[in-house]
């Protein structure tokens, strides 16, 4: 039987601006987990996701019609992991058999509600990688980093594949996307083997060192939120009025500074830097909140942040917001007992997470 893990994220900074090719985020990943083994099966296989099976399914109307959105149901990113990893693996000439694929998630809480930690992107990963080895494929990180990325757009449609680059890589990452039409209009002639090994335009992935006297704070506000979601209405507000399509260019600009100091911090191991940064991209998405009137620091968002910085840390939201989790940076020496008792005074749950780093580098 086959075995492997694959981490959870945290956006640290540059969300929103990363959904854009070429612009900048850091990323970290973290110590929660998706696992999944295979299993060789003779005549039938199966999936099974014990985590998921009471998973709800969101729908919405459009022009009347009631609409299901797949973008939050794992299946669909395992059902699309296994395809294009095993289109992979016949153009290898690898012949394909029968297996049992299980998944289970650390990545909710024991309701199965999401801790906003980036499970969709851990399982598609989760399942290229154990696949990768139930093939014996001999794929590196980029190219499941590029299959897994595949899968998820197949899915998902929107994003940046930040979650999978930090599944796929671990520890602190600087990364920007790629240019998703390129990728498009390339996979409709190309063969899968020639797309994974060719250069996709604006991607890339830098592994940061995180400094020495630096402490990563991670709290959850109780309220899970849908990525995608948040993600079509930003751009279908930018896309409504011409003067949000003016302010939304300027805050690309300003986020990609902001990313690029804040990489400068992590170089020069300079955590006031680093503070100052977190605390002007939470500035950038307040204001970019305020133009598209997207709810994206939520109150319970703001109350964490606000306890955090009454406690000396540098705070914001993580991710695309409107729930989940907010990070906070803190000096190492920098007690945090106030700051935990203010939080779930507060009903902000601490989660005890650290950034985690594949043994050896990412395999």
């Amino acid at each position: 039987m086959i075995e492997v893990s694959t981490p959870g994220k945290l956006y640290i900074a540059g969300e929103y601006a990363v959904v854009e090719p070429g612009h900048l985020a850091i990323i970290a990943a973290v110590d929660q987990f998706i696992n999944v083994t295979i299993e060789s099966a003779t005549e039938n296989g199966s999936i099974q996701s014990q985590q998921y099976s009471d998973l709800p399914i969101r729908w919405t109307r459009r022009e009347g019609e009631l609409v299901l959105d797949h973008r939050e149901n794992p299946f669909h990113y395992i059902l699309a992991a296994i395809r294009l990893t095993e289109r992979y693996a016949k153009e290898q000439g690898t012949l394909l058999s029968f297996y049992h694929l299980k998944v289970t998630s650390e990545l909710d809480n024991s309701s199965g509600r999401k801790y906003g930690l980036g499970s969709s992107g851990a399982v598609t990963v989760g399942t290229v990688k154990a696949l990768n080895l139930f093939y014996d494929l001999q794929m590196d990180p980029l190219m499941q980093f590029k299959i897994a990325a595949l899968a998820h757009l197949a899915v998902q449609g929107n994003g940046s594949c930040g979650d999978i680059a930090a599944s796929c890589f671990g520890g602190w990452l600087a990364f920007s996307t790629f240019d998703h039409q390129w990728v498009k209009k390339r996979q409709e002639t190309w063969k899968i083997s020639d797309l994974l090994k060719s250069d996709w335009p604006k991607l890339s992935i830098q592994p940061l060192q995180s400094p020495k006297n630096m402490r990563l704070l991670i709290g959850w506000t109780g309220s899970p939120a849908s990525t995608s979601d948040l993600v079509d209405q930003v751009n279908q507000s930018k896309e409504d009025k011409d003067d949000i399509q003016k302010n939304y260019e300027q805050f690309l600009t300003d986020s990609h500074h902001c990313v690029e100091d804040l990489m400068d911090g992590f170089v020069k191991d300079d955590v006031t830097k680093i503070k100052k940064m977190i605390r002007k991209n939470r500035t950038l998405l307040q204001n970019l909140a305020k133009a598209t009137n997207v709810v994206i620091e939520t109150p319970a968002l703001k109350q964490l942040c606000d306890l955090a910085e009454n406690c000396g840390g540098a705070a914001k939201s993580s991710g695309a917001g409107g729930g989940d989790c907010g990070i906070v940076i803190a000096d190492q020496k920098t007690g945090i007992l106030p700051l935990m008792s203010k939080w779930e005074k507060a009903d902000i749950i601490p989660l005890p997470l650290h950034v985690y780093h594949y043994r050896g580098g990412a395999k």
